[in-house]
């Protein structure tokens, strides 16, 4: 009896093209045709379209493995990691998009970087002390249920896809989105941080903050590494509303909880 052969998919892809640096050339799509092989991701894919096809093609990667969050795209309208999205997940027409919300580079690759650095820089992402720091000090103690949280939230590698697939961020560059507010409880919750919670909630406790996410929650659909930011959300918003409320003061933040 002849084996059964399993003939590969010839695989369509449909690449949005456009040049910043031609602005003259409107932005179109154009069909690739690549032999599916067994394992093949989207990175795997763009790389053998690139260097067998067209040496043009603008995407971004470094580490291939999930971890630096460069290769991010929308995938037939989803934001996801090219390097970790197998095209035998995928139908054989596959369209590819750069990323919304960010600057465009060129073809798929967008400056994510532009916009991390000045949401780190609108929230302090890092720690912060009244104390001058010690260096003859022995490293703080910390229980490992609040570090196990803390490692959680680092999980972030910044990628992009939940930004990309906010519905609010789409349209008000100023939310911090997610990834935005994930960072912010990651420090939230790191006892080293000295901070007060008017302070951090001086930067949250509006509609560009927790208050405006409107709970589609498409962040938490898309996010690569499975972070559990429907948790990192509520916690925030708890945290927010109960130092509100316990403060009295008639602050906006309060009049759209109470709205919310």
């Amino acid at each position: 009896m002849a084996e059964n052969i399993k003939t590969a998919r010839i695989l369509k892809f449909d690449i949005f093209r456009y040049n910043p640096a031609e602005p003259d050339k409107p932005p179109y799509m154009q069909r690739f045709e690549v032999e599916e092989a067994p394992y093949m991701s989207l990175f795997l894919a763009l790389n053998q379209i690139r260097e067998e096809q067209d040496s043009s093609l603008q995407f971004d990667f470094v580490c291939r493995s999930a971890v630096c969050g460069s290769c991010g795209m929308m995938v037939n309208g989803r934001p996801a990691l090219g390097c970790q999205t197998l095209t035998a997940d995928l139908p054989e027409v596959i369209a590819l998009h750069p990323l919304p919300t960010f600057a465009l580079i060129g073809d798929l690759s967008v400056d994510t970087g532009r916009w991390f650095r000045s949401m780190v820089d609108r929230v302090n992402g890092w720690i912060e002390r009244e104390t001058e720091f010690d260096r003859a000090s022995i490293e703080a103690p910390m229980d490992n249920a609040t570090a196990d949280k803390i490692y959680e939230a680092d999980r972030c590698i910044e990628c992009g896809c939940c930004v990309a697939g906010c519905a609010v961020a789409n349209v008000r560059p100023d939310f911090l989105g997610a990834t935005g507010l994930n960072r912010i409880a990651r420090f939230m919750m790191d006892p080293r941080d000295q901070r007060s919670e008017q302070s951090w909630f001086e930067v949250v406790s509006d509609s560009e903050g927790v208050f405006g996410c409107i709970g589609m929650m498409a962040c938490d659909d898309v996010c690569p590494k499975d972070l559990p930011l429907l948790e990192v959300y509520s916690y925030v918003r708890r945290k927010a509303v109960a130092s509100l409320f316990s403060s009295g003061e008639d602050h906006p933040a309060r009049r759209e909880a109470e709205k919310a």
